[in-house]
């Protein structure tokens, strides 16, 4: 086992606590206890007393080969020294056309071109400006809306958070972009709780985008986007037969089906994307996160050879005017392609596979313990659900969360529902290690 690290002097003055404003954190009250990091190692975070932390979140759902694999950080190194940075703005740099063409070919057959973002935000933005220029490169520029779900989750930039489905998220910043409507999600814990994998209930779920058509006109619809998996609104895998019907409305109609991949890509599900896993094929993807191992912020929007195509057959010039100062950054994408050397040669896609039942059986061992009333699961992915305190919703989530964290494990508690996502190296007694702490802090809670 490797020697804990020396403890390091991480003291941070009042001023220099208050510079900086946290993303999604309560400022005010995270920099009276702040909780801080010096260094990460396999499936631990390491704090500055040197004491380890458990890391079941794969950092933020992205660190999906575990933190510092050499062969990432030796290739960020070495591209550091050699090449900076350079524009793709009419130039670029061999890395950038070599990681595309990896990820083309680990992608559904079809889906062979990538434009490369910063973030999974601004995958989604792009993603739904090229749903927009695409319909009006065929000459149907009256496609401009866009359907997604509740409960969903795409991102921060003002496209992506106009079809997120979370009203906290959206209440502070409207009025946010018209033309959007929302399936509803797809859970019914009175029919498909402590569901293991796709619930074998709820595909008719997907017949109300019918409904929606119905309503607004479908030649007037650009696209429809979901996760696969809805992550951040509580992992809700897709009943058996869901997506395969969403893609059939989409084709009868015209409707290009989007895929937000940005927690399911990279082996979260089991295959290189949750489209190999379903065997769904959509015409887009979004993908970030697990794309760089976290190491270097990285997106990326993969596109079907026929949204490629209809894009090119216009009058010379630039096709799609978009893009970012960092598109293809190549410190990014040396990360990139030695995260899908290290997934190829691990086989940690496989891998999540096969460790992917003791994951379950481990998550729903829980099934008795307090507070519980419901559990999910598919690939390394969970949630638990907690009941509501009375009169204090999501208190018992943070508060579960947090005696986790006291006791050395690192999970996350969105309201009342801990979420669990861990690197795919994680190993069978670490597993149990988790779920062993969860169950301990559930019994200590009121």
């Amino acid at each position: 086992m490797t020697t804990a690290p020396a403890p390091i002097d991480a003291a941070l003055g009042d001023a220099q606590l208050e510079s900086f404003w946290m993303p999604f954190t309560p400022n005010r009250q995270f920099k009276t206890n702040p909780r801080l990091f010096v260094a990460a190692e396999g499936m631990h975070y390491i704090k500055p007393d040197g004491a380890r932390v458990l890391d079941a979140m794969a950092g933020l759902w992205c660190v999906n080969a575990g933190h510092g694999q050499r062969r990432i950080v030796e290739a960020i190194q070495a591209q550091a020294a050699r090449l900076d940075f350079v524009s793709s703005f009419q130039m670029s740099h061999p890395a950038a056309f070599e990681l595309a063409a990896r990820i083309a070919a680990i992608a559904p057959e079809g889906l062979d071109h990538v434009f490369f973002t910063n973030s999974g935000s601004e995958s989604v933005d792009t993603a739904l400006k090229i749903a927009r220029a695409y319909h009006r490169a065929r000459g149907q520029g009256e496609r401009i809306r866009f359907i997604s779900r509740a409960r969903a989750y795409h991102g921060m930039g003002w496209g992506g958070l106009s079809v997120s489905g979370l009203s906290r998220h959206r209440r502070d910043f409207g009025p946010l972009l018209p033309e959007i409507d929302h399936l509803p999600h797809t859970h019914d814990p009175e029919r498909a709780a402590f569901s293991r994998g796709q619930p074998q209930w709820g595909v008719h779920f997907a017949d109300e985008l019918e409904k929606l058509l119905a309503l607004h006109d479908p030649a007037t619809v650009a696209a429809v986007i979901v996760e696969p998996v809805t992550g951040s609104g509580g992992v809700l895998p897709p009943p058996v037969g869901y997506l395969e019907r969403l893609r059939e409305i989409c084709d009868h109609h015209g409707i290009l089906l989007i895929f937000d991949e940005v927690i399911t890509g990279f082996g979260r599900v089991g295959g290189a994307f949750a489209a190999n896993a379903f065997g769904v094929t959509p015409d887009i993807i979004t993908c970030a996160k697990g794309m760089t191992n976290g190491a270097v912020p990285m997106g990326g929007v993969i596109v079907h050879s026929n949204i490629h195509g209809a894009m090119m057959s216009g009058a010379p010039g630039i096709e799609l005017f978009h893009g970012y100062t960092y598109s293809a950054h190549p410190l990014a994408c040396a990360a990139a392609l030695a995260a899908l050397d290290v997934y190829a040669e691990q086989d940690l896609f496989g891998r999540a596979q096969r460790i992917a039942p003791l994951w379950e059986k481990a998550v729903h061992a829980l099934r008795q313990a307090p507070h519980v009333i419901d559990i999910r699961n598919i690939g390394l992915l969970a949630a638990i659900d907690l009941k509501p305190r009375d009169g204090a919703p999501g208190a018992r989530g943070s508060e579960c969360a947090n005696r986790c964290f006291a006791d050395g494990v690192l999970i996350r508690g969105s309201s009342d529902t801990l979420v669990l996502s861990p690197p795919l190296i994680i190993s069978e007694e670490q597993i149990e290690a988790v779920f062993r702490t969860i169950r301990q802090a559930l019994d200590a809670l009121e």
